[in-house]
């Protein structure tokens, strides 16, 4: 889809974007967001195949106890399929690891103004406790109806500053909705966030923070990606803006956050105290155990007059969550492994929703020397701790998208005795085969869980040699059988590589002299010389 001249001004200008090219559904009739709303766009997860997939914006939303709100609610919005995500960074989904390249690679500084649209209503004080009012005000989905405690921000995007260097980190983590003016964090130990928490516990004071909900797409792109530490996030988003961004200084913290947002949640993260948070499910499938860690206190709502409320489809893969994490981790990881780590054959890394985007990754390379694969395999493993538990290198001509070009590869193309290799302490969050499930395999925010028995594997499933050519008919004849297929007005067809036979280094000038004679009718010709070649027993 061909990219607009501009980028978004904010969530309503995308919104436009998407009615405008047929990709959003609004829903009129009554919704309940405690026992309707996810449920409803779960089933294009789990019943659509994801190029019919769409986002949602509900405008007539109750909840469990009738009450009845003004305020919208979009979700699916940012990443419910590549074409969405790609229409959320204003690229086509061919630019996508591009325009995150640069982005990271070009970062444009943020600009300060005085005011925007964030601010036009203003709740602080005992205000935030009155009824109907605080968090209680917004139509906060129940994700998993059946299982979740309470409703939960699900694209909150937390901007804390490290309070060392004063540099802006933008994180999505979820938060439980415990009171009109307090909520929990699930933040993994290793997590920017929670190093600026560890911080501010060392420096004796609580961590400022502000919430972003409903943000221009680049905000939330931004702040669900794999972003290096350091770097100031809020510059990242314009870089994919391609301006700067125009924020507003925060009523109550040392915070500036997007002028153009829809809602922000001001306050503070206390670090002399922590309490329990959760269940909840998570990426990889199953429900997420109850934690233990902050949570966040809430001294100032800002918001616009009208606004609306933005929520992530999470849980079980693929989902929102899954496709928004797998493409900027995609473009991390290949930015990394090319250019950070000089491997110039890298063409493309592949990151599967089915293993909750973080735990099955592919390294598709033309291998220059035979040492390459491991050198990709082990700088990916380097990439992240707790990312990248199964990482697979194969050739150019798989397609890492494809299950059958993968599991062929790992048929024919390894031996496990040789090209297999585990390596200790590669312990992903939440994954429940690292430890019996419970309150105490979580842990505390602040203490790594003793995992002994965590590990990753490394596969090269690269040819190690020339093989011989694909058992399949050669380009020119399947091309020709394609426009028979086509004249016969036989169903459309999607190929899948490979769809013709080509070499791969072992076939002769004899092997490719016998076929053309057997294309001329002349196979007798080849019975003849084989006759000559006959040896007695």
């Amino acid at each position: 889809m061909p990219s607009r001249e501009s980028y978004y001004e904010d969530l309503r200008d995308y919104l436009q974007c998407l009615e405008e090219n047929s990709m959003l559904i609004r829903v009129t009739r009554e919704i309940n967001k405690d026992t309707e709303l996810m449920p409803l766009i779960r089933w294009q997860f789990r019943g659509l195949p994801e190029e019919k997939r769409k986002g949602f914006l509900f405008e007539n939303v109750t909840d469990a106890k009738g009450r009845k709100y003004d305020i919208p609610v979009v979700a699916g919005v940012y990443a419910s399929s590549t074409e969405i995500y790609a229409m959320a960074m204003n690229c086509t989904s061919e630019e996508i690891n591009q325009k995150w390249t640069k982005a990271m690679d070009n970062p444009i500084p943020p600009q300060l103004v005085k005011d925007g649209p964030a601010q036009e209503v203003v709740e602080q004080g005992a205000d935030l406790e009155k009824e109907g009012h605080g968090l209680e005000q917004f139509p906060i989905p129940i994700s998993l109806p059946g299982f979740d405690p309470a409703p939960f921000l699900t694209a909150p995007c937390w901007i804390t500053r490290d309070p060392e260097t004063g540099v802006p980190n933008i994180g999505t983590y979820r938060g439980q909705v415990k009171s009109r003016t307090r909520t929990g964090i699930q933040c993994g130990v290793g997590q920017h966030l929670a190093l600026h928490w560890l911080k501010a516990k060392e420096m004796g004071k609580p961590l400022e923070a502000a919430i972003v909900i409903g943000g221009s797409p680049c905000i939330g792109l931004v702040s669900a990606g794999k972003i290096p530490l350091g770097l100031d996030e809020l510059a990242v988003a314009g870089g994919l803006a391609g301006r700067s961004l125009k924020l507003v200084k925060c009523k109550t913290v040392d915070i500036e956050v997007p002028a153009s947002a829809e809602i922000v949640l001001e306050g503070v993260l206390p670090t002399d105290s922590v309490e329990p948070e959760g269940p909840f499910g998570e990426y990889t499938g199953y429900i997420g155990g109850r934690t233990t860690g902050p949570y966040f206190d809430i001294k100032c709502i800002t918001r616009r007059r009208k606004p609306i409320y933005n929520a992530f489809v999470v849980h079980y893969s693929p989902s929102e969550d899954s496709k928004i994490r797998r493409m900027a981790h995609q473009a991390a990881l290949y930015r990394f492994l090319k250019y950070e780590c000089n491997i110039p054959g890298i063409l493309e890394v592949c990151l599967h929703e089915a293993s909750g985007t973080n735990a099955i990754w592919f390294i598709r390379l033309k291998k220059l020397n035979p040492g390459q694969p491991w050198q990709a395999l082990h700088c990916a493993a380097g990439f992240s701790p707790n990312l990248g538990k199964i990482i697979i290198a194969v050739d150019e001509d798989i397609n890492p998208n494809d299950p059958d070009a993968i599991l062929w590869a790992l048929a024919f193309r390894m031996q496990p005795h040789l090209d297999l290799r585990t390596i200790p302490g590669k312990a992903l969050g939440l994954d429940p085969s690292s430890y019996p499930p419970g309150p105490q395999a979580a842990g505390d925010f602040a203490i790594i869980p003793h995992r002994l028995e965590t590990s990753g594997l490394l596969i090269d499933a690269t040819r190690k040699w020339d093989y011989p050519p694909i058992s399949l008919p050669r380009k020119d004849f399947m091309e020709q059988a394609r426009k028979i297929w086509e004249e016969l007005n036989l169903p459309e067809l999607t190929p899948k590589h490979p769809w013709y036979g080509y070499s791969l280094g072992q076939w002769s000038e004899e092997n490719e002299e016998e076929a053309e004679l057997a294309l001329k009718g002349e196979h007798f010709t080849v019975g003849e010389r084989q006759a000559r070649k006959r040896k007695k027993l």
